[in-house]
């Protein structure tokens, strides 16, 4: 019987953390949705709020950091559920730095509106939107299979990540291209390169979470693995 309360309250235990990961998921997708308006529209106070919003991101990782550290002290999970702990623990990192990623996206917003005295006379939002909407999707369904633990499908978002990659290489050659034709945007220009950037690191941060996923329902650690292996 105290073997079967004690995992039961380490399930209670594991589920409050789950909950609070996918509430912290949710605020991160809204978090980079906003960012990539603010850079679209150029509002000053949509990027201070994304910015201010950073900080209930920051301290929801500090406090699941907390309640994954003190369920190992307390349940002393083994195995499995020790795993589970763990790579949950990665997520949360992961989340933070796309959250990170986001409000750099809003303070890229916020400088370009400064620097023109409020008018932004080129803009590379046209160029990165497709990639952009694709990452908001990958990311979401990236928590989704988190919370479903659906291993199938986060290998094949560990592949789209490769399309993903191929854009961002397309969209940085455009760029370049823009800069060397027209002297004037070389400022803006840079900008978007930087945004591109982010934006393909965020992408990079919910491939982490499908790993991370793998490894909870498989214990196959396939970071760093070749994709026709990891399909293997």
């Amino acid at each position: 019987m105290t073997g079967e309360h004690s995992s039961s309250q380490y399930n209670h235990d594991l589920e409050v953390i789950r909950s609070q990961v996918l509430l912290m998921g949710g605020l991160v997708e809204s978090h980079f949705r906003d960012a990539m308006n603010c850079y679209r529209s150029g509002d000053a106070a949509q990027s201070q709020a994304v910015v201010k919003s950073d900080e209930e991101v920051n301290r929801l990782e500090i406090v699941l950091d907390d309640l994954c550290s003190h369920l190992i002290v307390k349940r002393q999970p083994a195995a499995n559920d020790l795993r589970t702990v763990m790579a949950t623990g990665k997520v949360i990192t992961d989340l933070e730095r796309i959250g990170d990623e986001s409000t750099k996206i809003a303070r890229i917003a916020q400088e370009m509106m400064s620097k023109n005295g409020g008018n932004i006379l080129f803009s590379g939002y046209d160029m990165v939107k497709g990639m952009a909407d694709n990452v908001e999707n990958m990311l979401h369904q990236a928590l989704d299979v988190f919370a479903r633990h659906d291993d199938e499908k986060a290998l094949q978002l560990i592949a789209y990540d490769q399309i993903i990659d191929t854009d961002c290489r397309a969209i940085m050659h455009n760029l370049m291209k823009a800069m060397m034709e027209d002297s004037t945007v070389i400022s803006a220009a840079l900008d978007a390169l930087w945004v591109t950037k982010a934006i393909e690191r965020i992408g990079d941060h919910a491939k982490n979470i499908a790993e991370h996923t793998i490894y909870i329902v498989a214990g196959r650690d396939i970071r760093h693995s070749a994709l026709p292996e990891v399909k293997k």
